[in-house]
């Protein structure tokens, strides 16, 4: 269980903040690619840099996934993300977007966390786990959706700290492992329906 209120870290973060909490949940959504380019490394490397180019790499970005031929639910919600994501380098719109982000990636995980013959569980139910998990309480919330949480939640951490590059670093590395574990569960999935 996690003690810090997810929520208020996002009410809380600056531009950076945002646009890496943002940019980190869709890494740990984003499916191993069959090019095995990181389409989201532009947005990776010039989040230093701040407002100075996201315009331009945010462009980048959408290109490189618009390219990739993997059409599955993550690579659509990634997608679907980026396109949502502001080309300005401000506050309000990157805290929007950072929060609908994190929705989205902790709703893909907790989707995850039931096994394949569970159903589609109810919308308010989902609305209540989420509601919880983002408040600092996640009662009902499955392994997959905790360890979301609990990595949401340490980047947020670290990038308020304004760790400069080496933070960056931690985040990506944070993304990665997240990518891994979710990708693995997608793949014992599969194994298992064949």
């Amino acid at each position: 269980m996690t003690s810090r209120c997810l929520r208020e870290l996002i009410a809380q973060a600056d531009e950076r903040g945002l646009a890496g909490s943002g940019l980190a949940c869709l890494e740990r959504c984003l499916p191993p690619l069959e090019s095995g380019a990181g389409p989201l490394r532009p947005l990776w490397t010039g989040l230093a840099a701040g407002a100075d180019g996201w315009a331009d790499r945010l462009a980048t970005a959408r290109e490189a996934m618009a390219d990739t031929t993997d059409d599955d639910e993550a690579t659509a919600l990634v997608r679907q993300m980026l396109a949502a994501a502001p080309a300005t380098w401000t506050v309000a719109p990157l805290r929007e977007w950072a929060d609908d982000c994190s929705v989205a990636a902790l709703e893909l995980h907790h989707r995850f966390d039931r096994g394949p013959g569970d159903g589609e569980p109810e919308a308010a139910d989902v609305v209540e786990v989420l509601k919880n998990c983002r408040e600092g309480a996640p009662t009902d919330a499955g392994p997959l959706l905790t360890g979301e949480l609990r990595r949401q939640v340490r980047v947020l951490e670290i990038l308020a700290d304004g760790t400069g590059g080496a933070g960056l670093r931690q985040v990506l590395g944070i993304s990665t492992e997240g990518q891994r574990v979710l990708r693995a569960v997608v793949s014992r999935r599969a194994r298992v329906r064949r």
